[in-house]
């Protein structure tokens, strides 16, 4: 008798980082600094996140990737997939975070200048090694287009269309990011999703909006997502509970820290209790 294979689904924790410092804003801009990359991560870690993902959130505006210390000490303490993205324009630059500890990486602006990199680079280190970051802004007409260097960069790309020529090119995942919603807390933006889903054969990581348990449970029961990737909920949640973990006398936008503020907007959830919700909901999950 065959064995039906039930997939678990993913929850991911996603990273942006700037210079050595986590970073996070709304809509992916206004980046406040809330502590070291390699400390969240490990956080995340033991709460039993499936993956983490670390972004540069300004690797493509400075034509340059900085992560490889932060991912060496990074993979020497975790041992859950990393994923890396921001400023990789080469099969050079991919190489060298894959040497660094990353299982994969992410790419984008490199992606949607030259497509035949993502083909390059799939046959170079293998589909399931490449995940194509798709970050979409809804447009007056109720169409989505695809822009680089977190969302500042008109690209004119239909999402539909190129979410399908990615998977024809070989990546193996798509992390598709709603720039209207990330950040907001305000929930997924499901007609977006609903462009992409049902139209390629490949996982979609979900990114951008998730403020409560409730958001997270819907997607995967509503959409058949394969993954979300969260941000701004664990990262304030996680300083709402704990600011012992905050500030370490970071340069750049500390305010946030210094002042020792809440983020009300975001219901504080560890990975423990929102992978419990969504299996007493009957989601399936590694847990």
């Amino acid at each position: 008798m065959q064995t039906e294979f039930i997939m678990n689904h993913r929850i991911i924790a996603r990273l942006d980082i700037k210079g050595p410092n986590l970073v996070k804003g709304i809509h992916l801009e206004g980046l406040r600094v809330l502590g070291k990359p390699e400390e969240f991560a490990y956080h995340y870690y033991k709460q039993g996140a499936d993956e983490i993902i670390y972004h540069d959130a300004v690797a493509s505006l400075y034509q340059r990737n900085s992560l490889l210390e932060i991912i060496n000490r990074t993979a020497e303490a975790i041992f859950i997939p990393l994923t890396v993205g921001g400023g990789l324009r080469s099969i050079q630059d991919i190489q060298s975070v894959l040497r660094a500890g990353a299982d994969k990486v992410s790419i984008n602006t490199a992606a949607i200048s030259n497509p035949d990199f993502i083909s390059d680079a799939a046959k170079t280190f293998g589909s399931s090694t490449i995940v194509v970051a798709i970050e979409a802004i809804r447009q007056n007409d109720g169409s989505y287009l695809s822009y680089t260097d977190n969302g500042r960069e008109y690209t004119g790309m239909e999402v539909q269309a190129w979410a399908k020529e990615v998977e024809e090119r070989g990546a193996g995942e798509i992390l598709l990011t709603s720039i209207d919603q990330e950040g907001t807390g305000n929930g997924f933006d499901e007609k977006l999703i609903q462009t992409v889903l049902p139209n390629v054969n490949i996982p979609v990581i979900l990114h951008g909006g998730a403020g409560n348990p409730n958001h997270v449970l819907n997607i995967f029961k509503n959409e058949k997502a394969d993954a979300i990737a969260i941000a701004s909920m664990f990262h304030y949640g996680l300083i709402n509970s704990n600011g012992a973990m905050g500030y370490h006398n970071e340069e750049g936008n500390v305010d946030f820290l210094k002042q020792q503020r809440s983020f009300k907007v975001f219901e504080y959830e560890t990975i423990i209790s929102l992978k419990k919700n969504l299996v007493d909901n009957g989601i399936t999950v590694r847990y």
